[in-house]
């Protein structure tokens, strides 16, 4: 569980240094820059052209399973709500969950609950005025070049 123990402590830090792009973030990007099936996985669920829609499909999707407070949270200026990796895979199905999990080599649950520890302080980071952007966060390609230069300033 080494991966899913390095984010955790880059969660941590992370959430330490609300204010901006602090050492942690620096942690968490690290994280998922070194392993692509991951990074693959996140562009995939916040890119405009994922399967999911986007940010918008994202926080469209909680909402619908009734936590659109969580994803909002992780949107807005205040502390990140958790979210479990169950309520994951109550939010994006256990098809799509089981499908990242193939591409990551590992179970369902462990790509939940690694998902679920990268989400809450990347969402952040990509919404740094406390919204979501109009237009979404772009395509997995613009979002590959947004964490790239997010590491860069960390």
């Amino acid at each position: 569980m080494g991966l899913l123990d390095s984010v955790i402590g880059a969660m941590t830090g992370g959430q330490q240094a609300q204010g901006g792009a602090g050492g942690g973030l620096g942690g968490l990007i690290g994280m998922v820059t070194s392993n692509p099936q991951l990074l693959q996985a996140v562009t995939g669920m916040l890119g405009n052209d994922g399967e999911h829609g986007g940010l918008g499909g994202l926080v469209s999707k909680f909402e619908q399973a009734g936590l659109g407070n969580v994803v909002g949270s992780w949107i807005g200026n205040g502390q990140n709500q958790p979210v479990t990796g169950d309520q994951l895979t109550q939010v994006l199905g256990s098809g799509a969950i089981s499908n990242i999990a193939a591409k990551l080599g590992v179970s369902p649950d462990e790509a939940a609950g690694q998902l679920s520890n990268i989400l809450p302080g990347l969402v952040n980071h990509l919404t740094p005025n406390g919204q979501a952007p109009a237009g979404g966060l772009g395509n997995a390609g613009d979002l590959m070049g947004m964490l790239g230069g997010l590491l860069h300033k960390s």
